[in-house]
């Protein structure tokens, strides 16, 4: 009884509306996106793929979170033109954005937390892996937004894709920038930040830009 009191609590218009929205009828009527009444719907194009067995409220956006933010000041937003692929279960927590560009591309692994406060902005493709969790205060976007060319009038900063591998933990205030590549079993530190390559899996990274200063690490949740 106190489940069913406890999801109809979080049962919203933007529950309803975001499911019919996005998904054939028979899959939105089960409704695996639980999206929270603190959520701002800034864009609803593009479309959702969910790309493993349907659960009610496999993924929820906007309900968890950390106790050092209000959750009930902040808001989390969705303003996607693109393409949302979830491969199974999902936490976005509040005040999180997620912002993909019409002809973008974010990838959801199962199992994906993030806690509170972040940022996703993806303007051609941003994956992340399974089991993995990005902590409060991150930015991820694999573009500059800006155009800058060289003397020969030539852009020098187009947007470059962004990958995270699984089981892969993002400590709070990273800065994931485009083009970075963070291999299964990595650890990146606060404050961190990563702009290319990490060339080893179970590592622990840090500073900016972030370097290996672990190796063979193994992290808990």
């Amino acid at each position: 009884m106190h489940k069913v009191v406890q999801f109809l609590r979080q049962l919203s218009f933007k529950t309803l509306y975001f499911n019919f929205r996005y998904l054939p009828w028979k899959q939105a009527i089960r409704l695996p996106v639980l999206v929270s009444r603190h959520v701002r719907l800034l864009k609803m194009k593009g479309r959702i793929e969910i790309d493993a067995p349907l659960r009610t409220g496999m993924i929820q956006i906007g309900y968890e979170g950390v106790t050092i933010f209000d959750n009930k000041k902040s808001r989390s937003i969705w303003d996607v033109a693109g393409t949302v692929v979830f491969k199974g279960r999902c936490l976005i927590g509040h005040g999180s954005k997620i912002s993909v560009m019409e002809g973008g591309r974010l990838i959801a692994g199962s199992n994906l937390i993030i806690t509170a406060e972040s940022s996703v902005i993806c303007a051609t493709e941003v994956s992340i892996g399974h089991d993995c969790v990005l902590s409060w205060d991150i930015l991820i976007m694999d573009t500059d937004f800006h155009t800058i060319r060289n003397t020969d009038g030539n852009v020098i900063n187009e947007p470059r894709p962004i990958a995270i591998g699984d089981r892969v933990w993002i400590g709070c205030r990273c800065l994931i920038l485009k083009g970075a590549s963070i291999h299964s079993g990595s650890v990146v530190g606060a404050g961190a930040t990563i702009a290319g390559v990490l060339h080893q899996e179970n590592g622990l990274y840090l500073g900016a830009p972030g370097k290996i200063s672990k190796e063979n690490i193994r992290w808990e949740l």
